[in-house]
């Protein structure tokens, strides 16, 4: 079975972490610049967690209460019982999941994760080889560079002007397609001219 990659914004919806250690601190690297609002629970937390700002520590084990509110929940101790009961907890409770290294326990999995600016990029072998999952993920870091990312900008940048001055969809495809073409081929964008272009097709 595979698992369906969507995009949500998690800013600022709870987020629990259960577990101190490198394999906590690995998840809550990949979830920071998303900016949600993480609790780490645990007796022992490892230094990098303890020095990031905006995280909520509570250092003792980790009881089902910790569960209240949370949006999404991240088993990372080395006792598989918690760990089940911490799946057990979240799946009665419709609350998204992810144990760690255990396929079966998990709601939604990490991809293999590209991030640079606006542009994020997960790749997934649906948890049966994160190695080749990373070596992709390493083959996209090397393609999407500062050139690449820049085409992306000038859509950005002229996204609302081709919206509201073309009218259908098929317009807007045209336009930004056409735009598309000059920066890749380094042409001066007139965006006005794209525009007049595509209207009087």
């Amino acid at each position: 079975m595979g698992y369906f990659p969507f995009f949500i914004d998690i800013s600022a919806k709870k987020c629990v972490v259960v577990g101190g250690g490198i394999v906590a601190k690995r998840k809550v690297e990949k979830l920071l610049p998303y900016k949600p609002e993480i609790t780490v629970v645990a007796p022992e937390i490892c230094g990098f967690l303890r020095d990031c700002e905006g995280i909520t520590l509570v250092k003792r084990e980790f009881e089902p209460a910790d569960l209240d509110g949370a949006f999404m929940v991240i088993g990372a101790t080395d006792n598989e019982v918690v760990n089940a009961e911490i799946f057990r907890l979240c799946t009665e409770k419709n609350i998204l999941v992810n144990v760690v290294d255990d396929k079966e326990k998990c709601g939604f999995i990490f991809p293999a994760l590209v991030k640079k600016g606006d542009v994020s990029i997960g790749v997934s072998s649906s948890g049966s080889s994160p190695v080749f999952s990373k070596y992709i993920k390493e083959k996209i870091d090397e393609i999407l560079s500062e050139s690449e990312l820049e085409k992306g900008r000038i859509l950005s940048d002229c996204r609302e002007k081709v919206r509201r001055e073309l009218p259908t969809e098929s317009q807007r495809k045209a336009a930004f397609e056409k735009i598309l073409r000059l920066s890749e081929n380094g042409s001066q964008i007139d965006i006005d001219r794209v525009i007049d272009e595509v209207k009087h097709r």
